[in-house]
């Protein structure tokens, strides 16, 4: 494949259709129809099916289609390089977070880091932690924040701070009004939980166990900041993590301490096979700072009782 099949496929992907590829490239439609067709037959293969004036893309074509858009992330990072080489070495920094330190935390590292180094150029995601693993692994980022454990043979995670877990109510919510509400109480009311992957999850199900209660779901969330929300609106209680709680509106909620409660590492992670950066590790630096702080300014005032 040339260059320009190379183009040609790749826009048919992206726009689904040979007009919609024309229009991208900016060429006629037979242009693109005649260069799809020489590729096919060059390859060997089908990679659109043509019904009724629609082309729809084989197994074949996405297969090539996924290495094309891994080799056009290559080169995309390579202009982004070539493109801040007047920051200097370091200057730009691709960073990747998870939702709950990607709400407050990660951002106010950023703006400091970028008061004290203006000449400096900060790329930032949020990002699944399956997907910080993979651009991690393939060298598309260059650190990551992230408050879920991460274990990957190419990988460095360090403990940078942590977070804990918290409950919010309904500030309408009985229980929220309740002079010394207990942990079994909120345990037995409509619950906000999470999916079985996140560490909250097995803390929820061991307290249910102790206290031989069944779960009552009301609603399943994939965040911290989601739980909050609904748990504002009233669709039930939540255990959250302190760092989507500072980030939520207050309006609407209490926070309880949780006795017991575990505490989780925050971790800043790397490729072992890049170092990273002064800007990068300034950057952490700045967030463990941060996190340092936030351990003294608690957002709860009251606890539940065991």
């Amino acid at each position: 494949m040339n260059l320009r099949q190379i183009e040609v496929f790749r826009a048919v992907m992206q726009a689904g259709s040979i007009t919609g590829a024309a229009r991208l490239l900016h060429v006629s439609q037979p242009d693109v129809s005649r260069l799809i067709r020489h590729l096919e037959i060059q390859l060997g293969v089908t990679l659109f099916e043509r019904r009724a004036g629609r082309v729809l893309a084989t197994g074949e074509a996405g297969t090539l289609h996924a290495e094309i858009e891994r080799v056009y992330r290559g080169v995309q990072h390579v202009r982004d390089v070539a493109a801040h080489l007047r920051f200097g070495g370091h200057g730009a920094l691709r960073v990747l977070s998870s939702a709950n330190t990607a709400l407050q935390l990660v951002p106010r590292a950023i703006a400091r880091l970028g008061a004290q180094a203006p000449g400096s150029r900060v790329y930032f995601e949020t990002l699944p932690t399956r997907e910080i693993i993979r651009r991690l692994v393939a060298e598309e980022a260059d650190l990551a924040i992230s408050s879920a454990p991460i274990d990957h043979p190419a990988l460095d995670a360090r403990p940078i701070g942590e977070w804990s877990l918290i409950c919010a109510l309904p500030a309408s919510h009985p229980l929220a009004r309740a002079r010394r509400p207990r942990l079994e109480h909120v345990l037995r009311e409509r619950l906000i939980v999470y999916s079985p992957q996140a560490p909250q999850s097995g803390d929820i199900e061991r307290w249910l166990s102790q206290h031989g209660i069944a779960r009552n779901v009301a609603v399943e969330v994939r965040s911290g900041y989601s739980a909050c929300a609904m748990a504002a609106a009233g669709a039930g209680l939540a255990f959250v993590d302190d760092l989507s709680a500072r980030a939520h509106r207050p309006e609407g909620l209490k926070f309880l301490a949780v006795p017991g409660a575990p505490h989780y590492p925050v971790y800043g992670v790397s490729n072992r096979n890049c170092p990273v950066s002064a800007l990068g590790r300034q950057l952490l630096d700045r967030i463990a700072a941060g996190l340092a702080v936030l351990q003294d300014q608690p957002i709860v005032r009251a606890s539940l009782l065991p």
